[in-house]
């Protein structure tokens, strides 16, 4: 009975087979088309932007409140920031990028292409040997050394014009954010990004290293991440639809099934890369900003005796930096275990279980093969098998290196994200205690206006520092040129301060304020910078000689101009005007100072803000450059506490750190008067 049951089935069974068998061709095509598809469906789900849930965003605002560091992941702000500085440093299709890319594209393309055929000719070499055919087998050789010219010479131009690709990206992107960076005088207040970057914005304390180091990484990941998927997913396609023609299309799909399966489980313990690469930048920012301050205030450190201090402050940051990379290490380690066992040894199994099936199983349209055709097809679809399997690792790999490209991506969006608001005036700096209550807040959330003048005229200007500390809450006074303004006043009253709106370094709060541009002015301060270069661009800066040569002064004009502040000798005494030192280490103060006003005499500008400049000359050169620079017409804003210099001004803008000031005219022998009976009631009290 039960027989008679199982007969109708077995029949069913064959009538199915034989019409599977008379259909394969077409469902072979089918199968190979679905999987094409599948493929970069697949590719294009596990690369495309995950969508951002309620609750992480709750998080990371959060986190941003607690001053954590901001979550990094492959999102939909990762490939809105990736696209951003894409058309930044590819900025044209037909431009030298876009050409490195099609020629890198093409290389791929045709590498694997050679890879097809040399796994094509491997079975053939094993199977001319299995069979003993010694012509057939040296013939096999021959043509394997053959194809060795261009697949080496392919491979070595392959990482060349990679190497060049992240070159030019780099290029491009370091172009573009130095020109943000430094700008120039024609961005008027837009410009001085890299002062206001460091002084009036708390989001960014390492801008050197980011414009360094992680622009460079970042074009180093951007360049090999290209290469990393898109060969890939080439090579899954054309290897698999390779082997698909010699095992079956069935044993592509139950390979497929199994790979995706173990993929995923593969992908739910992949850590989360991104955000350790993009804190591991921030910790190494954080330890060279420490070392820097070590450099940069190493005499005040020295006279104190900080060694242990800045020891312990540095061993902190490094401590933190090595337990953040000892972190990553270790969850490194679990999943590149995991990762091998999956993707080679399990994988592995897999592809041997495929290339198996024509050996162990009869399938339709595919006749019986000797020994060495066997041999050949095994050995083919081995070779394909592994090439394909090390693409589908490749893919897995590159999801973890576009995690570490979206931590770069992070770290350079934040730079010109925060240029970017620099330039539109857009400051977050932390704030005193109180600053943004009532009438404080109201002046913090205002603005003034910046109109050119020749004259200096502020009307009801509030005088207010990065951090909300309004020092002035209505300063008004007007200066004319060739009107002399004496600068006096306590630590903090806001003289500093008041330079720095006229230098258009800080924005204005309120009121009005009218000055000519910013390149109308010139800083002596009492310690002058002195750049990188000759003893020439000492006297020019920022000039340089060829910017000297075309305003028609030569060298002669310039010891003139070092004679003006008795520093002809140094020419001599130095090497001549080409000599090259580290000028802040080779002169003395005062000779530095000297320096700064021979400056002021090549330039010659409207306006010369002096503070303390002259505090490190004597009494005589003082009097003899403040009467050279009126002689030039250079009107001057000065802050000093030497009476000897009141007879050279004309104004003084008296500040008394409390909020009040007192602008009016300086009557510098009367002044003087009140301040020799000053001194004698002083000491008079001083004998009581």
């Amino acid at each position: 009975m039960a027989t008679s049951k199982l007969r109708p089935l077995d029949q069913r069974a064959k009538q199915l087979a034989q019409a599977y068998a008379a259909h394969r061709p077409l469902v072979q095509r089918g199968l190979t088309v679905g999987f094409v598809v599948y493929v970069l469906t697949a590719a294009y789900r596990s690369l495309a932007a995950r969508p951002i849930t309620r609750r992480e965003k709750e998080k990371e605002v959060a986190d941003r409140k607690d001053g954590k560091p901001a979550r990094v992941a492959v999102d939909a702000i990762f490939y809105q920031r990736l696209g951003i500085i894409l058309r930044i440093v590819i900025p044209s299709m037909h431009s030298k990028e876009a050409l490195l890319l099609f020629m890198h594209s093409s290389l791929l393309i045709f590498r694997t292409a050679i890879s097809l055929y040399v796994a094509a000719l491997d079975g053939k070499i094993v199977a001319s040997l299995v069979r003993g055919q010694s012509l057939q087998f040296l013939f096999n050789i021959v043509r394997w050394l053959l194809v060795a010219i261009p697949a080496t010479w392919t491979n070595s131009w392959l990482s060349y014009v990679q190497n060049k690709l992240a070159l030019a990206y780099r290029t491009r992107l370091t172009k573009e954010v130095l020109g943000m960076y430094l700008g120039d005088e024609a961005d008027g207040p837009e410009g001085k990004v890299y002062y206001k970057l460091s002084n009036l914005d708390d989001r960014i304390k390492n801008a050197d290293q980011m414009i360094t180091h992680d622009i460079q990484r970042f074009s180093t990941h951007l360049a090999v991440i290209y290469a990393n998927l898109a060969k890939p997913t080439l090579d899954v396609i054309l290897y698999n639809y390779q082997l698909s023609q010699n095992v079956g299309a069935e044993g592509l799909v139950l390979l497929t099934v199994l790979v995706q399966t173990s993929a995923a489980l593969l992908r739910a313990l992949t850590p989360s890369f991104g955000t350790y690469t993009a804190q591991s930048a921030a910790l190494a920012g954080s330890l060279r900003h420490t070392h820097s301050r070590l450099s940069e205030f190493a005499e005040e450190i020295a006279f104190f005796g900080g060694e242990e201090t800045e020891k312990r402050l540095i061993e902190r940051e490094y401590a933190e930096l090595v337990q953040h990379e000892h972190k990553v290490m270790n969850k490194r380690w679990w999943y590149g275990c995991a990762e091998e066992g999956i993707v080679k040894w399990l994988w592995g199994s897999f592809g041997l279980v495929v290339c198996a099936i024509p050996v162990f199983f009869k399938l339709p349209g595919i006749s019986n093969f000797d020994l060495g055709s066997r041999t050949e097809s095994f050995v083919t679809n081995r070779r394909l098998l592994l090439s394909s399997s090390d693409a589908i690792g490749r893919v897995m790999y590159s999801y973890k290196d576009l995690a570490e490209l979206a931590g770069y991506t992070s770290r350079v969006s934040l730079l010109l994200d925060t240029m970017s608001d620099m330039r539109k005036g857009k400051f977050e700096k932390s704030l005193v205690s109180g600053a943004t209550d009532g009438e404080n807040g109201e002046i913090l959330r205002s603005r003034g206006q910046v109109l050119l003048s020749d004259d200096i005229q502020f009307e009801n200007v509030p005088i207010v520092t990065p951090n909300g500390d309004i020092l002035l809450r209505s300063l008004t006074f007007h200066v004319k040129p060739g009107e002399h303004l004496l600068i006096v006043g306590p630590n903090g009253s806001g003289k500093s301060s008041l330079f720095r709106i006229l230098g258009g370094l800080w924005p204005v709060y309120g009121g009005i304020v009218r000055k000519p541009l910013a390149s109308d002015f010139m800083l002596i301060p009492q310690r002058p910078y002195l750049s990188l270069g000759t003893l020439r661009d000492q006297v020019i800066y920022p000039h340089s000689q060829q910017d000297m040569e075309a305003r028609g002064v030569t060298d002669v004009d310039l010891l003139a101009v070092l004679e003006r502040v008795q520093m002809a000798s140094i020419v001599e005494r130095e090497g001549g005007w080409d000599v090259a030192h580290e000028w802040r280490d080779a002169l003395s103060g005062g000779d530095k100072q000297k320096i700064a006003w021979a400056r002021l005499f090549y330039h010659k500008p409207k306006y010369a803000i002096l503070d303390e400049a002259t505090s490190l000359v004597p009494p005589d050169m003082e009097g003899m450059m403040m009467e050279q620079a009126t002689a030039l017409g250079i009107t001057l804003l000065t802050v000093s506490h030497r009476p000897s210099l009141w007879k050279y001004h004309s104004t003084i803008l008296q500040l008394d750190g409390q909020g009040g000031y007192i602008f009016t005219q300086l009557d510098a022998e009367k002044r003087l008067a009140i301040q020799e009976e000053k001194q004698d009631l002083e000491t008079k009290l001083l004998e009581v």
